[in-house]
């Protein structure tokens, strides 16, 4: 029944370091939308973002930062990953390590956002 995922919801403490984040190290587009909500696309996806304590309903039972673990698909090699967030002066967290994606193996780093949800970069092996 389910074909794919369109969009999911963030909510974070800093809007401001969050579309940084978004944007600057992972390469996302911001767009507004709506009356001045933010979005985040990429690909045939897009994170909309909700301000703690200002989300909009309905909204998730317990919306808290922090709470996401996100796993992207990347189409560039891993390692100009790693130098891109080497330039950004990004922690990686981990990795890269092997791991097995949606639909075969991967190889993934991850780093934290500004709301210290889990990202894992990851490209198809």
């Amino acid at each position: 029944m389910i074909s794919h995922l369109d969009h999911l919801v963030l909510t974070t403490h800093d809007i401001d370091a969050c579309k940084d984040f978004y944007t600057r190290v992972l390469g996302m587009r911001a767009q507004s939308f709506g009356k001045g909500r933010l979005a985040f696309h990429f690909g045939q996806q897009k994170i909309n973002v909700h301000e703690r304590g200002r989300e909009i309903e309905p909204k998730a039972h317990l919306p808290v930062p922090g709470a996401l673990d996100l796993c992207f698909i990347t189409h560039e090699a891993l390692e100009r990953v790693i130098e891109h967030l080497n330039v950004q002066r990004w922690p990686i967290l981990e990795g890269p390590v092997p791991r097995t994606g949606a639909t075969g193996p991967i190889r993934s780093v991850y780093v934290r956002d500004p709301d210290l949800n889990l990202i894992e970069i990851a490209e198809q092996l």
